[in-house]
Parts: structure tokens; sequence; C-alpha cells
């Protein structure tokens, strides 16, 4: 079986980050949304995973995420020149699928329990394609499922304007490669894209067998800036490793889960986890709350932060003030001009300077 990673798209929904980001490559916990795919993909037992591109992004993330070798794999990489849809991906990545079985996995999705359980599921039951659906409260977002009263799939549409039902498709499928036959029998949606779902609806229309779980674990479709600050914060929530490969002076004082990174230097600071702090990064006078991931080389003076996310290079200097729920950029400098106690909650995109007065 092979892995098939999508990591193309334009990612508007979360620029101005993504004007110089890959959406996938954005961190959650300090590591990038990608790699906890390539990992369940890994967990489940697939050596060879495809990762769908774009022009815009593409050179990035082989960048990040090189040949595979990290992980002793072998990943090739697909350019999808148009975000023409889902299904036009497995189009596109028929080289290198051919006759094998696989598993798609959206790139910027996270799942709890992974998709191990699911793979032997699939290899086992027989079945030429395999969802996972789950329960959500704004179903027109997403592709939805309605299940017969025996539960078997009625019907699927994509972004509904009257949802039938809340089972939205959450970002892994499993498929055989009838699959093929299918996305070649369907038309471009109103969207003008190759819709997966209505490939999958061609499967069911055609007699094959088409299998679902629905999912009572959490699932995270990191879209959005709130959707990543909340996939930090369930991530951090269940970290259970504590280390601490810095130094602090005495002043400082670290309680809870945190991980602090080597070269990394506290002085008068409390971290309060659970929280992650890369490498060589400085922070002083300062206090960082639960829910905090700071990427590497950060620096913080002055400043209150909690249900952040601070990328690499980040400095926020003589803040005199409190930061939450917000996403700050690489490279970013965001100082104040003024000492009055205030609080904000801040999006901020990669090279940016910001004074706030």
């Amino acid at each position: 079986m092979k892995g098939l990673i999508l990591s193309g798209g334009k990612g508007t929904r979360m620029r101005p980050i993504t004007h110089t980001a890959a959406k996938q490559l954005l961190p959650v916990a300090n590591k990038p949304i990608l790699f906890y795919g390539i990992e369940a993909l890994i967990d489940a037992g697939i050596k060879e995973i495809g990762i769908i591109i774009s022009p815009e992004t593409g050179n990035d993330v082989k960048e990040c995420v090189g040949d595979g070798s990290r992980w002793g794999i072998k990943i090739d990489y697909i350019l999808q020149a148009e975000p023409l849809g889902l299904a036009h991906a497995v189009k596109t990545a028929r080289d290198f699928l051919k006759d094998s079985p696989f598993v798609m996995y959206l790139g910027d999705n996270l799942i709890k329990d992974g998709v191990g359980p699911l793979v032997e599921r699939f290899k086992q039951g027989g079945a030429d394609a395999f969802i996972l659906l789950k329960e959500v409260a704004n179903p027109s977002s997403f592709g939805v499922a309605l299940l017969d009263p025996d539960g078997r799939i009625n019907c699927l549409e994509e972004k509904p304007a009257k949802p039938k039902s809340n089972l939205a498709l959450v970002g892994v499928y499993l498929f055989n490669p009838k699959i093929h036959v299918a996305i070649d029998r369907i038309k471009p949606s109103k969207r003008g894209e190759l819709e997966i779902t209505d490939a999958i609806q061609e499967l069911i229309n055609t007699g094959n067998r088409v299998d679902s779980h629905i999912l009572t674990s959490w699932w995270l479709d990191t879209g959005k800036k709130d959707d990543m600050l909340e996939a930090n914060r369930v991530v951090l929530d269940e970290m259970t490793d504590v280390a601490m490969n810095g130094d602090m002076d005495g002043s400082s004082r670290v309680s809870g889960r945190v991980q602090i990174g080597k070269g990394s230097k506290l002085i008068n600071c409390t971290v309060r986890g659970p929280a992650v702090i890369g490498e060589n990064c400085h922070l002083e006078n300062s206090y960082v709350g639960p829910f905090t991931s700071i990427g590497d080389g950060a620096r913080v003076s002055h400043a209150e932060i909690e249900h952040c996310i601070l990328r690499e290079k980040c400095q926020i200097m003589e803040f005199h003030g409190r930061i939450a729920d917000s996403l700050i950029g690489v490279n970013v400098e965001l100082t104040r001009s003024n000492n009055k106690p205030h609080a904000f909650r801040l999006m901020i995109g990669d090279d940016s300077k910001v004074e706030v007065v």
C-alpha cells in the first residue's frame, strides 16, 4: 500500500501567513503539520509516499521534508499545476500510484488515533473505498455523507448549502485502483473541480463497496488561524515529555509539562505548561502561559504570552503587554511605544515589522 499526501493549494484562508509559506509547513507544537501526516502513514506501515505539491510552495515543501531518508522511507513529489480538486490530485498521481491501493491524507489535517487501525480494517474488509466521518457543527463547509438506517452510505455531497446530515468527510481516504475508473467518469463540479466526493459516489452508483467509520476522537482541519491554535492546544495538551535542555537563572520558574530546547535561556521568566520553547531562544522578564509554542531562535522580553504560536526568529521586544490567541510569523519584529497594560490578539505574516502604539 502507498500513501498520497496533499500539500498543494494556495492556503487563502491562512493569509497573510501563507503568502510566504505553505500552510502544511506551519508548526503545531513546533513541528510542521505535514510531518504528522507523514508519521501517521509510516506508523501504518507505509514506506512509499507521494506528496502533491503546488508551483507556489513546492520547493519549500521539498526543502523541509527531503527525500524521506530521515524516516527511512521513500518520498516522491508530484506537481499539481492548478488546485483543481482532490480527485484531480489523484489523477495527477497515477504514475506514482499505478495499481496499488493507497491512503490519501490531506496534509493540513490531524487525527488523534492515526490511520494504522483503518489501514488494517481496509485490507481485511474487502471494500473498494473506505472513508472517515465525523459529526460537525458546520457540515456545509465539508463534504457530507448521508447514511441509511443500517449505516451504509446513501449519498455524498461536497459543501452543500443545505446539508442532509452533520457527518463530514474527514481528510483521510483509502482506495483500491477502482477509484481511477470512477474519476475518469466524473465531470468538474460547479466549482470547476474534480470532487473526490463525486468519484466516491460514482463507485457507489456502479455497485462498488464503500465502507465508512465515524470518528469519536478528535480530528482537526487546520485551515484557519483559530484552527491552528486549537490544533496546537490539543497536541500540547496530550504532550507527556518534559525536557529542560536550555538554561534558566534563579529567578525563573518552570511548572507543568514544558519542553525547552538546546541553547535557550530564560532570565526572570515564568513558564507554565503545556508549552514548547525551541532551540536558541532568549526570554527575559516574561511570562509564557499554557498552550504556547515558540519556534527556534525567538526572542521575547517584557511580554505575557498565552495560547499562541510564535514562529522561528520572531522578536517580541519591550512589549509590556499581553498577547493571547495569536499566530505570529517567521522573523517578525513586534514592539510597543507605550507601557500601558493591554491585551492583544494578532495574526502577523512573515518578515513583518510592527510597532503597536
